[in-house]
């Protein structure tokens, strides 16, 4: 701080000293004092033009050559500089990697202004509402979501509850549902929030028909047995009627406890741990079991006289639970004894597929199923023909389990099938999961 006053002192001086030495009068010596500390204000003056052009256009690192106090001003501006670009740069990270942590969110978010124009987005809003989050920035969202729904939703400005609307996905045979929710924030701008709600409508609706399908076909039975009782109770009837009686009710007794215990093995096949590697089990074993099971069931069915044979097939281990291969290949096996007529053709075996997978399968001569039955063949209570399964016995579960075990295990279950022909179902397992012997 001493230097400034320094530098305009000898200033003055060495202007009124040289006034002095080349004039005469006194006058002259003051005029040179103040022409020697006009020229220090024009050096300053310089000085801090240079000073101030670096601050309005000037960088960081590249600060002006100056002395005195605006050198001091200067190194102190340029460690501001530096404190605020530190602060910039963590501000700028920061937002970086809040905005990649809502680009990563599998819900959609869309930011809008006081009009309702679209600010900011994510990919995932962009998916579910059908626009572009880089081109249609700055357009109104009104124009861009024309569901009715929607449009009233944003002009009622009540936005308590969300509104649900066609997804862009959607179309005849693949819905897609979207639930769209407003929060309005700060000074009038709104925050937009999207979710595909397609699976948990889908899962509800399940749900619905699950219990739907399992109090019908309960209620059936009850109603058949209940109304033996009642005549058995009120009616006086003969000793062959009633043997016939008690035959049919036991028969719907039976049917109320396949289902129960299909139900049951269901929820234990969804609520445990998927089987490990540590349960090995033989092919051939497995293939046995379930051949004598369904050559007593065609023993009850058709008295035997289906053509059942277990092929010629590989030895090998499978990693798994026994339990639950054995009941995936007994229901295919025993739907292909109920649903094949008497003297058909039943033919199951185990294959070595060329990648290492193996494939149990069930060939049988029935009457073969439409393909566009096929691809529902798995869903709970499913039925080609509801009349005839009721009447071999069938509760609609035993393709959703199969479907389930292979799925457990890894695995997949395939049908191929021809009306008139027959059909053949096979379940494929990993080579993770196959030990040869």
């Amino acid at each position: 701080m001493i230097r400034r006053p320094l530098e305009l002192f000898a200033c003055s001086l060495t202007g009124g000293v040289l006034a002095l030495v080349y004039g005469d009068a006194a006058w002259e010596g003051v005029a040179g004092t103040l022409a020697g500390s006009a020229l220090w204000i024009t050096l300053d003056n310089v000085r801090a033009a240079r000073v101030l052009n670096w601050l309005r256009h000037g960088h960081a690192v590249n600060p002006p050559r100056v002395s005195t106090v605006w050198a001091e001003v200067v190194e102190r501006s340029r460690k501001g500089f530096k404190a605020l670009n530190r602060k910039a740069r963590k501000s700028e990270a920061r937002l970086q990697e809040f905005l990649a942590a809502i680009q990563a969110s599998p819900n959609g978010v869309v930011l809008l202004d006081k009009t309702s124009a679209i600010e900011w987005c994510n990919f995932t809003s962009a998916q579910h509402l059908g626009f572009d989050s880089k081109r249609d920035v700055r357009q109104q969202i009104r124009n861009l979501i024309r569901d009715p729904a929607f449009i009233a939703y944003l002009n009622a400005g009540d936005f308590s509850k969300p509104v649900e609307i066609d997804g862009r996905d959607a179309y005849p045979g693949h819905p897609q549902r979207i639930s769209i929710q407003i929060h309005v924030y700060g000074k009038g701008r709104r925050l937009l929030l999207t979710r595909d709600v397609t699976a948990v409508e889908q899962a509800e609706a399940m749900r619905r028909d699950f219990v739907a399908n399992v109090s019908h076909e309960i209620r059936t039975p009850l109603t058949v047995v209940s109304g033996f009782i009642e005549t058995l109770q009120h009616l006086d009837v003969s000793d062959e009627e009633r043997r016939r009686y008690l035959a049919l009710m036991g028969q719907q007794a039976q049917r109320m406890q396949t289902l129960v215990s299909d139900l049951l093995t269901l929820s234990r096949l969804e609520g445990s741990p998927i089987p490990g590697s540590s349960e090995w089990v033989s092919s051939q074993d497995l293939l046995s079991q379930v051949v004598d099971e369904a050559r007593a069931l065609s023993d009850v069915l058709a008295q035997g006289s289906h053509d059942l044979v277990a092929e010629p097939s590989p030895l090998f281990q499978i990693a798994g639970a026994r339990s639950e291969l054995v009941s995936a290949m007994s229901n295919l096996l025993s739907n292909a004894v109920r649903y094949t007529p008497a003297h058909g053709q039943i033919r199951a075996g185990w294959a070595l597929l060329a990648d290492g997978s193996v494939e149990f399968h069930v060939q049988d001569t029935g009457p073969g199923i439409e393909a566009e039955h096929l691809p529902r063949l798995t869903e709970r209570f499913y039925r080609v023909d509801r009349s005839r399964s009721r009447e071999t016995g069938g509760t609609g579960l035993g393709l959703a389990i199969v479907k389930h075990v292979a799925q457990r295990h890894g695995g997949h279950m395939l049908v191929d099938s021809v009306v008139g022909q027959g059909s053949r179902f096979r379940i494929v397992l990993p080579p993770s999961r196959v030990l040869s012997d």
